[in-house]
């Protein structure tokens, strides 16, 4: 095995107050999630879910966005991160001559669907050996900076106030209040000595917070991702890669409503200094589905039937003219996500603008009905299988690709420019028409079987003949053009075309020659700003996974098992992956994304059973 998991690493030193965007974990709720620098520093809370508006934003903007951060005062210190087995219970180790202590975070998790669930953050800090001293300072900065708030201090409780928003903190110990914003505590502990601080956005009942101070608490937290991961079917080569990427998958799930964010950050950039930082923190209906895929394929069923309830209550709000039966993203309770705003922040490393909401909600991306068709086939095949209103519900929309498939789009890639007719959309639609045949016939549910085969089968011809570019020898991006996507190393993946046809065997060389740098893959050319941004981009996970896949899926085994373990190589400390990965092996984009970490599972699983076999 590559890469460890619940490994651990050496501080990176920040530049400018940034860390490296690597040099993070992840803890959560299954309402919202924290992100943690190996220094131990909160630089990034929304609060009370995933797509409110930040508490702490240091990530975005070191000297405004605010921080939760604690610093070891005495000596040489390492610092170092791991997970506790197979939870998302995160320790940061600070080390030096004078001794070792840990910071154990957390946001408690005893149960699922807990009605008397409180959103909190626990940092226990132990110490393991010696003496050792310790500044916390804790810096909201409500609403991404923009709204001021009063502080007041009784002792170990601290109240942050501001107009529409709170955060309450209590600790072992007494608060400085500092320039009328931010609170700060030194004090020491020594062998087998604890100090446990608490951050809530209600108050903290002091029965609450006793319980909260006790190890128990960690362990009913370990507990609860203990006996999730329990029910894996997977026992592959990669299990702790596999099972570490399902751990982030289910921490992006929102319990609530069964929705799954794309990830937990927003801004983060695709290029250091570009322009290219999005908000992720909404619903992705292609993102959603591929993480449903994923986790079915690992026996995750109770996962598929909450956002099967979610889903249908997207189909019964409708769409619209412009977008479809469905929009591409939702908020966490369905709604359209928020137009782009610019913060007035310098962004991560000066990567500028930052952008909270995004405009892609209102493209039109017709590649996402075959995504949520094939998970939904899947669900209907392993799970306890779709309700005759939602099948109905599916029937429309497979009457409405028969009329809208051959129009333009922006696809899969979300390109800023006027709408195009991309080949991997249909694709994807025609995924959606086969699947509906597949599930009409395998449980005679009733349906226009003859109308969606007519349609399939002119979307299969449009294809071969337009999507085919002769002189290239590869599929291409778009209808009749001469540029590459990698998008299409997914035709063999769902049966469009067997692995080992000629044409995808040479559109698989063409993408090898053009997009792909030592098994890290580009998505497409970006130098001539076809998709209407300016600036480059690293390569993108997503992509590069699913050439281990094209790779497996055509034969050469031992290429893609060699791709796999180089793409292991670039996961983080913990097993995490951002969005892309620049050629230098930096991580780049969003952190966790959900794209990369279903896609690793899926390359794991099929990548297994071939060698298996």
């Amino acid at each position: 095995m590559s890469t460890r998991c619940d490994g651990a690493t050496t501080t990176s030193s920040p530049t400018h107050g940034y860390l490296p965007i690597a040099d993070h974990g992840v803890i959560g709720d299954l309402r919202t999630a924290a992100v943690i620098g190996v220094d131990g520093r909160i630089d990034w809370f929304c609060c009370p879910r995933f797509d409110s508006p930040s508490v702490f934003g240091s990530l975005l903007d070191a000297e405004r966005g605010g921080a939760w951060t604690i610093e070891q005062l005495d000596g040489d210190v390492t610092t170092r991160q791991f997970y506790l087995p197979d939870s998302n219970v995160l320790v940061t180790r600070f080390m030096s001559d004078d001794g070792v202590a840990e910071v154990q975070d957390l946001m408690p998790i005893a149960r699922p669907h807990d009605d008397h669930h409180r959103t909190r953050i626990v940092r226990r800090v132990v110490c393991v050996r010696g003496e050792v001293t310790f500044r916390m300072r804790v810096a909201p900065r409500f609403d991404y900076g923009r709204v001021p708030h009063t502080v007041s201090a009784d002792g170990g409780r601290v109240g942050f106030t501001a107009d529409g928003f709170a955060l309450h903190v209590l600790g072992q110990g007494d608060w400085t209040v500092l320039d009328d914003s931010d609170i700060e505590t030194t004090f020491t502990v020594r062998t087998g000595e604890s100090m446990t601080t608490v951050a809530a956005p209600e108050p903290i009942a002091d029965d609450c917070f006793a319980h909260d101070r006790e190890p128990a608490v960690v362990a009913e937290t370990v507990a609860f991702w203990q006996r999730w991961i329990s029910q894996s079917t997977y026992t592959g080569r990669w299990r702790e890669m596999v099972h570490r990427s399902a751990l982030t998958l289910k921490l992006l799930t929102h319990e609530p409503t069964g929705a799954v964010v794309s990830a937990v950050t927003a801004g983060l950039p695709e290029s250091i200094g570009g322009e290219r930082n999005w908000d992720y923190r909404y619903v992705w209906i292609r993102d959603t589905a591929f993480t449903l895929y994923a986790l079915l394929r690992l026996g995750f069923t109770d996962e598929a039937a909450s956002f099967m309830q979610w889903l249908t209550c997207r189909f019964a709000d409708g769409g619209d003219e412009q977008t479809g039966p469905l929009r591409l993203m939702y908020t966490l309770d369905g709604d359209p996500p928020p137009n782009e705003t610019r913060l007035d922040w310098e962004g991560y490393e000066g990567s500028s603008p930052v952008v909270i909401g995004n405009a892609a909600a209102q493209q039109r991306q017709l590649d996402i009905y075959g995504e949520l068709i094939d998970s939904v086939y899947l669900y209907n095949k392993y799970g306890p299988g779709i309700s005759y209103d939602s099948w109905a519900q599916l029937c429309e929309v497979a009457a409405w690709l028969v009329d809208h498939w051959d129009q333009p789009d922006q696809s899969i890639w979300e390109v800023r420019t006027e709408p195009r007719h991309h080949v991997y959309s249909r694709l994807m639609c025609w995924v959606a028409l086969e699947r509906m045949i597949r599930m009409s016939r395998q449980r005679g549910l009733p349906g226009d079987v003859a109308t969606w085969m007519a349609t399939r089968d002119e979307i299969f011809t449009q294809i071969m003949e337009r999507g085919w570019n002769e002189k290239l020898g590869a599929f291409v991006q778009t209808l009749d053009s001469d540029r590459l996507d990698a998008a299409l190393l997914l035709i063999p993946a769902v049966k469009l075309l067997a692995p080992t046809d000629h044409r995808f065997l040479s559109t698989l060389r063409s993408i090898e020659d053009e997009l792909v740098s030592d098994s890290l893959v580009f998505r497409y050319d970006t130098a001539d700003g076809h998709d209407g941004l300016d600036g480059g981009e690293g390569t993108f996970s997503l992509c590069s996974f699913w050439y281990v896949e094209a790779l497996t899926r055509s034969g050469r085994l031992a290429d893609a098992r060699l791709a796999m373990e180089k793409m292991f190589t670039h996961a983080n400390h913990l097993g995490l992956y951002a969005e892309q990965i620049g050629l230098t092996g930096e991580q780049l984009g969003n952190l966790p994304q959900a794209f990369t970490h279903l896609s690793l599972i899926s390359a794991a699983i099929n990548l297994d059973r071939r060698l298996d076999s």
